[in-house]
């Protein structure tokens, strides 16, 4: 978008007062873990079964990383009279929020602070939530002669529907759609066979996630639409967790802040597979904007973050970005990110749609990796209607569903050998560009050559 337990909840967020209290958030980034009172040794008391499962599958070790943000650090930071956000346990950061920016001051003179970045500042006005958006919902559902309605072409024309035939629906899998808000979503026939984990909202934790921004009501119909003959998404039968992290009412690096939350918790509970449609370059605070050389994986935070899944198991697939008609035309960060599945816009011919963000990153890398339809991508409406919508927002959950239903057919790929596999199925593999990277996956063809 451009616009703007277990001890799990303890690495993820904490608590959120009232944010008309406050004025500003900063990032405070530590420099160890050393007052831990938790261990490699016992995993468990911080990672779900489910997390550690997943690890264990694919031969990765819990490591430092996985430690939760020491809570001695977290208290004397509280201390100082701030309220605490939320916290990064791979990053190693807390962020806070106040309204006294001296308070900052003594913080960063903690022995255990390395840094403080400010990263959010309250906006001039929030706009009202839409109290009475069960009104709109007509849920006028049309019958058609195909068992995907018109999300056909959308999913034929990377041989899904072979996948699905094949018994692969993504049954099983996880997957977490990290997004904006899912406004209407619990009120839309078509998603009512959604198998739900759980919300989390890291923006507001006190909020109804519902209520919120479409986009992600609309990403995750792409995904988890199941109304036969009227329109079926990628992976109809996985299971969904649906995390807030993006605040449309104001565009600040503090959104990284709650990804990385919503990305962690993600794995903590178990999640195979990450959806994001978002995408950061412009800010409120002008000076904090990207440029192209910060296009290297390593500079924003939500990139490092997001190349960090797969060493924890998970696959992370994202928008490119819709920047190619505007004067960046470039991917936005976390499209940057290694080993994640960056997807660009296409139409249902396979021709790329002119909106789509380019590459390649700074130092060199392909991107966008692969491509799926996001123009004229069939989606659902707020009114419960199937719609059609234009964005790399829905290429990438449409990838994203039939990654989950591959990974389903072939559990036995870690999730970096899985993005290989991905793109080495697409039809411009040998000869890759900065348009469609490695062009339009096969996932019949990705799945045979695994099965052979």
């Amino acid at each position: 978008m451009n616009k703007r337990s277990l001890t799990l909840t303890l690495c993820i967020a904490l608590t959120l007062p009232s944010v008309a209290q406050h004025t500003y958030k900063y990032r405070v980034s530590l420099t160890d873990k050393q007052a831990t009172e938790y261990s490699l040794d016992k995993p468990e008391q911080y990672l779900s079964h489910k997390a550690l499962d997943r690890r264990a599958r694919q031969g990765l070790k819990v490591d430092s990383t996985d430690l939760p943000v020491c809570r001695t650090y977290v208290d004397a930071i509280r201390r100082q009279g701030v309220d605490v956000v939320t916290t990064s346990k791979w990053q190693n950061t807390v962020t806070v929020q106040l309204s006294d920016t001296a308070l900052m001051d003594e913080i960063a003179r903690l022995p255990f602070v390395k840094m403080t970045e400010k990263v959010w500042t309250l906006p001039d006005s929030i706009p009202a939530r839409n109290k009475e958006r069960k009104r709109e919902v007509e849920n006028k559902l049309e019958k058609t002669d195909n068992y995907y309605g018109p999300a056909y072409r959308q999913i034929a024309i990377h041989h899904g529907d072979s996948l699905h035939e094949a018994g692969f629906k993504g049954k099983g899998m996880t997957i977490a759609v990290i997004d904006a808000g899912f406004y209407n979503a619990d009120e839309i026939k078509a998603l009512k066979k959604v198998k739900l984990l759980g919300t989390r909202d890291f923006v507001n934790p006190y909020s109804d996630i519902y209520e919120e921004n479409n986009h992600g009501m609309k990403v995750l119909s792409c995904m988890a639409a199941n109304k036969p003959y009227v329109v079926v998404g990628t992976a109809p039968e996985a299971s969904y967790w649906l995390l807030r992290s993006e605040d449309n009412d104001s565009e600040h690096l503090v959104e990284q802040d709650y990804w990385a939350a919503a990305v962690e918790f993600a794995d903590s509970v178990g999640a195979d597979v990450i959806n994001t449609s978002l995408g950061y370059r412009a800010f409120d605070d002008k000076s904090k904007n990207y440029t192209y050389q910060d296009l290297t994986g390593h500079y924003a935070l939500m990139s490092r973050e997001a190349a960090m899944a797969a060493d924890k198991g998970m696959v992370v697939v994202c928008s490119a970005g819709n920047e190619g008609q505007k004067t960046w035309k470039k991917i936005t960060p976390p499209a940057d990110a290694e080993n994640v599945l960056t997807v660009g816009a296409m139409d249902a011919s396979g021709m790329n749609a002119v909106f789509s963000s380019v590459g390649y990153t700074t130092d060199g890398r392909v991107k966008p990796d692969v491509m799926a339809v996001g123009f004229a991508s069939t989606v659902l409406g707020t009114d419960g209607n199937v719609s059609t919508a234009n964005g790399t927002s829905f290429a990438s959950p449409t990838m994203c569903g039939l990654v989950a239903c591959l990974w389903q057919a072939c559990p036995q790929l870690t999730a970096k050998e899985l993005i290989e596999l991905v793109k080495s199925s697409a039809d411009r593999f040998d000869h890759p560009d900065n348009v469609f990277g490695y062009g339009i996956p096969d996932m019949w063809k990705a799945y045979k050559t695994v099965k052979k």
